[in-house]
């Protein structure tokens, strides 16, 4: 294939899905990550698209959401393990919130080993991973079904929410920075999302290293708020991923950095081998006691845990 043919066809691609990786770029137009690497720095030359930590991006800064057929084919062996090592978070017996994405559905397809679990989630996706796990409860939101990702959204999602309260909050997004945390490109999404934050003790993050330095339209989780992020490697070229998660990190977030490959070796099976990188800086640890067992997203609230975010501190430098 010529430059010219790769080159259009690349940028067909970020047209169509908003944003896409080197990996997959390279898989696509079949050559190596280095020549697409050379044709996007040659297309944002010309104006057409953005460079973002390991892909590309539509032009502007602030990309739109790409649809859930695209979003399922990027990075799939990041959010495997990115979602092995959160699932290695949540302990027996717990209550959770859990939001929509890619990333999350492959969280929920764990989580149905954790016995005694509730689930409340406004995603289609994430509550048909877990319906046949005999051992967890499932709690839907109302709303308002949104199709492009298979989610529940408007004020009968956030209504049902009031009241809620749960050890943790289990998020995906768009994009991910240390100035406005995390993102998304649609206001329901971001809207229903918030709700869902201010029904958790802690919020974890999942966000592969193509999301980090992302930024979009809708704040969904200021950086302040965020307890955790779980998220794979960099690769070794992508200097913009290392310092936004050291930017993450400086301002106390905990990072928790997830192998893909060959470090797997030897690791037991469901495991993913793990490295936590906590930083100075006030979180919020988990709530004693916040994992009622429930029943309707309405009647959550009834059951509230008595404990309140607490503030952890002397965490390790990296």
């Amino acid at each position: 294939m010529f430059a010219a043919e790769r080159r259009q066809l690349i940028l067909e691609m970020v047209r169509a899905n908003g944003a896409v990786s080197l990996r997959e770029l390279a898989r696509v137009v079949q050559t190596s990550e280095v020549t697409v690497r050379r044709d996007v720095r040659a297309l944002e030359a010309e104006g057409l698209l953005d460079r973002r930590h390991g892909g590309a991006v539509l032009p502007g800064g602030l990309t739109r959401e790409s649809g859930f057929p695209q979003k399922s084919h990027l990075a799939t062996a990041e959010k495997t393990a990115i979602a092995d090592l959160a699932a290695s978070l949540v302990e027996e017996g717990e209550a959770i919130v859990v939001g929509a994405g890619t990333t999350t559905q492959e969280l929920a397809r764990r989580l149905a080993r954790v016995p005694g679990l509730t689930v409340v989630t406004n995603s289609l996706l994430v509550a048909q991973a877990l319906a046949h796990a005999n051992r967890v409860e499932v709690v839907m939101t109302g709303g308002t079904l949104r199709g492009s990702n298979y989610a529940l959204v408007g004020s009968g999602a956030e209504q049902s929410l009031q009241g809620l309260r749960v050890s943790r909050a289990f998020l995906s997004g768009s994009g991910l920075t240390a100035e406005r945390g995390l993102s998304t490109s649609n206001m329901l999404s971001a809207s229903v999302d918030r709700a869902l934050v201010q029904a958790a003790a802690e919020v974890v993050v999942l966000a592969d290293h193509t999301k980090l330095g992302t930024d979009t339209m809708f704040q969904t989780v200021p950086t302040d708020v965020i307890t955790r992020l779980v998220t794979d490697e960099p690769p070794g070229h992508d200097d913009r991923a290392a310092t936004e998660l050291q930017a993450l990190a400086d301002q106390g977030v905990q990072i928790t950095v997830a192998g893909t490959g060959a470090g797997g070796e030897g690791v037991p099976p469901g495991r993913q081998p793990r490295r936590d990188v906590p930083l100075p800086g006030q979180r919020r640890s988990h709530v004693p006691g916040a994992g009622p067992q429930l029943r309707s997203a309405a009647s959550l609230g009834d059951q509230q845990g008595t404990g309140e975010r607490a503030r952890v501190a002397d965490l390790r430098r990296r």
